[in-house]
């Protein structure tokens, strides 16, 4: 019951640093470009046009539908003649809801923070401090692993991929503040 409840209190602890990170500070926004008023049009009528209502992720320029050393033929002379990247896209109607999308926040940090105070429980640490240690490195690890391929592979902005991963960082110091004030060492 108390691994429980401190998985609560470390998710709250971590969603409102998410609150803090995206609503008074920059970080939620580092990275990420808005494209020109006066172009917008034309993109999103081509978007429209090209993908029509087919939302997903998508990869440009693309391989033709091949895989493997097959894709990989030719597809540098692609990338040198065109411009590359990665598109999250979803077609007009879109409906944003909000309280749908705070709950799945709430839910995918009360889960991180349940299996971090279920993790401290698993330690010897005698020391607070050496608890919110343990909690900080998981959060690096959690950091790196999140964030680090999507800059290699995708090409994410340094800024944005260094700012998500501090975002996450101090999710994990915040819920280990307070998850190691509640978890104690194993007798």
């Amino acid at each position: 019951m108390r691994t429980l409840l401190a998985g609560v209190v470390g998710a709250i602890a971590m969603f409102l640093w998410s609150f803090v990170a995206h609503m008074a500070l920059p970080l939620g926004e580092a990275g990420i470009k808005q494209i020109s008023e006066a172009n917008e049009p034309a993109v999103l009528n081509a978007m429209q046009s090209g993908i029509g209502n087919a939302p997903g992720m998508y990869l440009f320029p693309g391989t033709g539908g091949k895989r493997g050393s097959e894709a990989m033929k030719g597809y540098q002379q692609k990338l040198n003649a065109n411009p590359s990247g990665l598109l999250i896209y979803h077609p007009a109607g879109l409906i944003m809801k909000m309280p749908l999308m705070l709950g799945r926040e709430f839910l995918t940090e009360f889960f991180e923070a349940l299996v971090l105070a279920w993790m401290l429980t698993q330690t010897r640490f005698t020391s607070y401090l050496g608890r919110v240690g343990f909690a900080s490195v998981v959060g690096i690890l959690a950091a790196v692993v999140t964030n680090i391929p999507y800059w290699n592979w995708y090409g994410f902005p340094c800024s944005y991929t260094a700012a998500y991963m501090t975002m996450e960082i101090v999710a994990f110091l915040a819920a280990g503040l307070a998850i190691a004030a509640l978890i104690r060492p194993k007798a």
